[in-house]
């Protein structure tokens, strides 16, 4: 398989897997069906098209690719169906998100060095590509956003290590879809392993008087 081959199927997975979290979500917060698919759509494709739209990769890959817009629907049907098998795991929501961004880093971080761009942009836009499309599901489902809450686990911190990795070892060359893969694990296992021991990023340094 080609590294062009085993990105791409990366990305479908990342589809997925967002998806499903952006369905479990517009579920649980009481929406019908074409706010579930709404929703789906946006928290998979929102971070890959501003991605696309700051390298000006135009149209955007969404819009280009048939299986950018059914992955997701079916991954909308699969949870409108069968969401209280899903919901009974618990912490489902939490599992496919962390899966969307580790996949997200990487597949993000890799076209935006395809594109030319360099190290510390590639990085900044394959975090943008992980978070955008949870950031956007969040604000859809009248929440604030979990990037942006101080007392929730790291989120950021996660996709910005892995991305780094991915940029340093694209530039020397050891990018093997292999070690792409490896990278959104780790990614996805920060990401949990924050949930599970509760890191969290500081906040405001408050000044005692």
């Amino acid at each position: 398989m080609s590294p062009d081959t085993a990105i791409y199927v990366l990305e479908l997975i990342g589809l997925f897997v967002f998806a499903m979290s952006g369905a479990l979500m517009a579920i649980r917060s009481g929406f019908d069906v074409v706010g579930i698919v709404v929703l789906a759509e946006t928290t998979a494709l929102g971070g890959g098209v501003l991605r696309d739209v700051i390298i000006g990769d135009h149209p955007p890959a969404a819009f280009r690719d048939p299986l950018y817009l059914t992955i997701p629907l079916v991954a909308a049907t699969v949870t409108f169906f069968f969401h209280p098998q899903v919901a009974r795991l618990g912490i489902a929501v939490l599992i496919f998100d962390a899966g969307g961004l580790g996949l997200y880093t990487v597949t993000g971080t890799v076209k935006a060095l395809d594109a030319g761009l360099g190290m510390l942009q590639a990085v900044i836009l394959g975090v943008t590509t992980a978070v955008g499309g949870g950031v956007l599901r969040d604000v859809l489902a009248r929440q604030t956003p979990e990037l942006f809450k101080t007392e929730n686990e790291l989120y950021a911190v996660p996709s910005t290590i892995g991305a780094i990795i991915v940029a340093v070892a694209y530039q020397s060359g050891w990018l093997l879809p292999a070690a792409a893969a490896g990278a959104a694990v780790f990614v996805s296992g920060f990401r949990l392993l924050a949930l599970w021991r509760g890191w969290r990023a500081p906040g405001a340094w408050a000044v005692r008087r």
